[in-house]
């Protein structure tokens, strides 16, 4: 075989270790030396394959200069500079995913030797431990600090990409309250300090983040009944405990007209908290009672307490859910898609259909009155005979 031309790098046998061994000039130091990375091999094949693997690398213009770096490595360099303007709770939650199942099972493995199976192989031994979403955004973590590292030259491609989560373990589906489950949670309410919050959320569909951040300035119990036309009372939900405070997306900023009894839920609760001392135009309408913003451990633990006293089991239902039971209960009184898309916030009647209402009727009946009235049947409502021809 002839020599190979200047940058192809070279292969040769090393008899003390008994390995074929791979080299190439990646570049040269300060003074001009030449720096050289290898590879080794127990066969020439093999020390052929990853010879030109070594090779595809420097063409691709990753720096191997800076030595076997690891997917850990890259993970937590990522979590460290990769996250900045991220509230803290979305830190933590990304660093825990991360270092639980990431590093905790493919943090040695130099990135660079990285392939899709191994991925593959990472996420089918968390299946049976996490949810399918969860399992997704493990896969994104990954994939966000491959790109983090590609962009550093630090591999040349982004092999996260080519895989895709599986299907994982199988979790609770959110459900919506029927509307005697939420009366009797309205009439439990009353007198509980976390009941202004319970109320807004069930008849206005807010969403807990929306709730937290809301301050009293942003809340008008009276309106301009005069004006022309009347404004109703309103609150204007224009913040989050997001970073930064805006919300969730740019039609997630409105400003809803409260119903009666939100009303008089909250003029209950304005009272408490200036009787409290914790009221102030400025000041958050929900809190602590030392006026520290709620968070959403506080929330949880109260809102059990109050499903309780309303006789509805505490560990089936979740404080989230009170915006499905809206979106739920409006869609059953017969209001349009797209009215309600537009008072939870929704870019489109999308995911308000196929994420937040549940059928609370257990037959649909529309189409069958519509065909009887359309062909003049006689409704088996009514008692006629539907075989009739």
């Amino acid at each position: 075989m002839g020599r190979r031309n200047r940058g192809d790098g070279g292969l040769y046998w090393d008899e003390a270790k008994q390995r074929w061994i791979g080299v190439v000039t990646v570049g040269y130091d300060g003074r001009g030396k030449p720096r050289r990375r290898k590879v080794s091999a127990r066969t020439k094949t093999e020390g052929h394959e990853r010879l030109r693997a070594l090779l595809r690398e420097v063409e691709l213009g990753v720096d191997l200069t800076q030595g076997a770096v690891t997917v850990g490595e890259v993970v937590k360099a990522w979590l460290r500079h990769g996250l900045h303007g991220r509230s803290q709770g979305t830190i933590a939650q990304n660093r825990h995913l991360a270092e639980s199942h990431i590093v905790a099972l493919i943090g040695k493995k130099r990135l660079r030797d990285l392939r899709a199976h191994d991925v593959d192989q990472m996420l089918d031994a968390r299946r049976s431990q996490l949810s399918t979403s969860t399992l997704q955004r493990v896969l994104s973590i990954l994939r966000r600090a491959i790109r983090w590292a590609e962009a550093r030259d630090l591999v040349g491609r982004n092999v996260a990409l080519l895989c895709k989560a599986p299907t994982g373990r199988e979790g609770r589906t959110s459900k919506s309250l029927t509307l005697a489950q939420a009366r009797a949670l309205l009439a439990a309410c009353d007198e509980d300090p976390l009941g202004a919050y319970v109320t807004l959320a069930l008849m206005i569909g807010v969403r807990n983040e929306e709730l937290r951040a809301l301050t009293w300035e942003h809340v008008d119990l009276h309106g301009a009944p005069d004006a022309v036309p009347p404004v109703p009372p309103h609150v204007r939900v224009w913040r989050s405990v997001r970073a930064g405070g805006d919300t969730k997306t740019r039609l997630s900023r409105r400003t809803i007209g409260l119903p009666g009894q939100c009303v008089a839920a909250l003029e209950r609760h304005r009272e408490r908290m200036e009787g409290a001392s914790l009221y102030a135009e400025e000041a958050l309408v929900f809190c602590t009672s030392s006026g520290a913003p709620l968070d959403a451990a506080n929330v949880r633990r109260s809102f059990r307490s109050l499903c309780a006293r309303a006789g509805l089991e505490p560990s089936e239902w979740t404080p989230r859910e009170l915006r499905h039971s809206f979106v739920s209960l409006m869609s059953d009184a017969g209001v349009p898609l797209e009215d309600i898309a537009r008072l939870v916030g929704h870019g489109s009647t999308k995911v308000t259909e196929t994420v937040y209402r549940k059928q609370l009727r257990p037959v649909l009946t529309s189409g069958t009155q519509i065909m009887d009235a359309l062909f003049d049947l006689p409704s088996r409502a009514e008692g006629g005979d539907a075989s009739r021809s």
